[in-house]
């Protein structure tokens, strides 16, 4: 007589659902999402959410842009007509910063002159980090004797101080004679900064294509036929981003700096274009019965160009590894 198996030894037949005997953890799905590795850039934001210093300066920087889009927001008065009745008159209630010398609102002028100063820094670190950053990636990529050549020509420009060189190219296309615009003023001051600061990006991006042109991604992008401009934008750009991204961060407040102190020589912009360098310019002369002529516009020049240099190093440490 067969005798029955017992229950341990017997085995079901296999299903054809293949779910049926398998346990699926509650969350599963979501905990193998979260445990995928993070590119650099979404490492970075991680980390960056994480610094009191990033939310200060990128809260600050909003509120400089916002003032540069729309100065109206923050007040109704004018920053180019005044009334010589009120010529220096403190600050009170009717005018927190009180008036200029030619009876102008220097609260409205302060919060106008963010414009002009926004403006100019932004389109010069686009222009420097897109023409250096361009010729860095052509020297990197190339090599021989065009690296040579664009390494050459950039320290030429990078041997000429910057003050001199400025003045001299404001001084030859925008002479006390010439009777130009504010937006073709404002260009001619971009130009001369792009001018005499692209070599540092050139640099920055040509060491970081250097490091990565034989990598093992680019040398099977070319076995596979790819060309040098897909290999360039493709591979190149994107993974040499993030020092180039840094400096520009960074560039952006040494711009406003720059364009406020060209204008404060008298070289770069003048008026009627508002900017905190005129506006520094005029109060020179009356440091000492109207000081804060001077303090104001100056300590919205030093906020902006702190909040951009707080917003580079926070960049920095979050793209940079080795100082996490």
């Amino acid at each position: 007589m067969n005798e029955p198996l017992p229950s341990s030894l017997v085995t079901s037949p296999p299903s054809a659902d293949p779910t049926v005997g398998n346990t699926i953890e509650p969350g599963a799905d979501a905990k193998q999402k979260k445990d995928r590795p993070r590119g650099l850039l979404s490492d970075a934001w991680r980390d960056l959410r994480r610094k009191p210093l990033f939310w200060i300066s990128a809260g600050l920087i909003l509120l400089f842009l916002v003032m540069a889009a729309a100065p109206s927001l923050f007040t109704s008065a004018s920053a180019t007509e005044g009334v010589l009745a009120r010529s220096r008159v403190g600050p009170s209630a009717d005018a927190w910063f009180g008036y200029d010398v030619q009876g102008r609102d220097v609260f409205a002028r302060a919060i106008y002159g963010a414009r002009a100063s926004i403006v100019v820094s932004l389109a010069s670190t686009l222009g420097t980090v897109l023409f250096g950053g361009m010729m860095g990636v052509i020297a990197g990529y190339r090599g021989g004797w065009l690296d040579g050549l664009v390494s050459r020509l950039g320290e030429v420009f990078s041997g000429i101080p910057f003050v001199l060189g400025a003045i001299v190219i404001l001084f030859t296309f925008n002479g006390p004679g010439s009777n130009r615009g504010p937006w073709a003023i404002m260009g001619i001051v971009v130009v001369s900064l792009v001018v005499l600061t692209w070599p540092v990006s050139m640099r920055i991006m040509r060491s970081s294509v250097l490091a990565v042109r034989d990598a093992d991604y680019i040398v099977a992008a070319r076995a596979m036929g790819a060309g040098p401009g897909r290999i360039i934008f493709k591979h190149l750009i994107p993974n040499c981003l993030a020092p180039l991204l840094v400096y520009s961060t960074i560039l952006i407040g040494s711009f406003v700096g720059a364009e406020a102190t060209l204008s404060f020589l008298g070289v770069g912009l003048r008026t009627p274009v508002v900017s905190w360098g005129i506006m520094i310019n005029e109060a020179q002369n009356y440091i000492r019965v109207s000081p804060y002529l001077l303090f104001f516009p100056s300590a919205f020049l030093v906020t902006a160009v702190l909040a951009f240099v707080m917003l580079g190093e926070a960049v920095r440490e979050a793209l940079d590894p080795k100082l996490r």
